[in-house]
């Protein structure tokens, strides 16, 4: 007789340990896996598929229960029995009483453009803030996932130096995010843009500043993944905040992170390599940041982007 088979499609984000806890579920189903599969997407999702008998109906609501019920049991997993939609509801309704109402925002001029929102200059409630839009073209689910996701981190956090937020707008068609507004603009355009050289006190005043700030995020289990100067703006009194926390994660207690998340010319050798890494990788960047203030220059001026990242995957370091 032939056995009857399925195919399960997990999707998931940056998951350590996810394919030996995917298998263990579905053993734990009394399932038998025939054939497991991963693949990655280029929007950055891993995709586990399994091939299994065991479960001996064509029908697959129960099945699909029976998963949902077995992984909300494992708190690693519990992220897998819900859809993007449900994930957004979910997020949405913790931010609460961080939504803004919009009518009270005054949007300016754009400050800045990224690779998935613009930032304005705008005013709320006669305050001067910055306003970062989601740009439409990327609208989707995982992207509303991810910039409710940079929300929870936002404002969850509070020191001296990391951008404060003010609040968010989710429940309209564009997402927006309301941070204070940092009148020196970010660290890369003070330096490299406007040729400043560095007194040594500015420079040590500066590097304590971040050094405090991710120190602050560290303890606090964040891996911002993304540190680098345009990602650290000036305010008065030249004091340094970071800002930007985009790709930011709260380092969970399954493991390290493996995907390749950050900006090439500060990116630590090991998220370059896909290998595991976890705070450490903020470390590499910040030293990179450090020779930034020193030199003035921009890291590996004469290579591209991608060049950079070959001659830190082999430490072959061209400056």
């Amino acid at each position: 007789e032939i056995p009857l088979l399925h195919e399960i499609i997990f999707s998931s984000n940056d998951k350590p340990k996810l394919l030996s806890q995917l298998s263990t579920l579905l053993s734990d189903l009394g399932l038998n896996i025939r054939e497991a599969h991963v693949f990655s997407t280029t929007d950055g999702l891993c995709l586990d598929v399994f091939v299994v008998d065991g479960w001996e109906t064509e029908e697959t609501d129960g099945l699909l229960q029976q998963l949902k019920e077995t992984a909300k049991r494992n708190p690693s997993l519990s992220n897998l029995t819900s859809s993007a939609s449900e994930r957004i509801s979910e997020l949405q309704e913790k931010i609460g009483e961080s939504e803004f109402d919009r009518d009270l925002l005054q949007i300016e001029e754009k400050i800045a453009s990224g690779s998935s929102g613009d930032l304005y200059r705008g005013t709320y409630l006669d305050v001067d803030v910055a306003i970062k839009f989601l740009r439409t073209e990327h609208v989707n689910d995982n992207s509303k996932v991810e910039f409710l996701q940079e929300i929870m981190i936002l404002r969850s956090v509070n020191h001296e130096n990391v951008v404060r937020f003010y609040g968010a707008c989710t429940k309209q068609r564009k997402y927006l995010i309301v941070t204070e507004y940092m009148a020196g603009g970010n660290l890369y355009d003070f330096l490299h843009k406007h040729n400043n050289t560095l007194e040594l006190s500015l420079i040590l005043r500066i590097a304590i500043g971040i050094s405090k700030g991710m120190d602050y995020l560290h303890q606090n289990n964040i891996i911002h993944r993304d540190l680098k100067s345009a990602n650290l703006l000036i305010g008065d009194g030249q004091v340094v905040k970071i800002a930007d926390f985009g790709v930011s994660r709260q380092r969970s207690q399954e493991g390290d992170m493996t995907a390749e998340t950050g900006t090439y010319r500060w990116m630590a050798p090991e998220v370059i390599n896909h290998k595991p890494y976890d705070h450490k990788a903020d470390v590499f960047s910040f030293a990179i940041v450090l020779w930034e203030l020193v030199t003035s220059k921009v890291p590996y001026e004469n290579l591209t982007p991608l060049q950079a990242a070959l001659s830190v995957r082999q430490r072959d370091f061209a400056w």
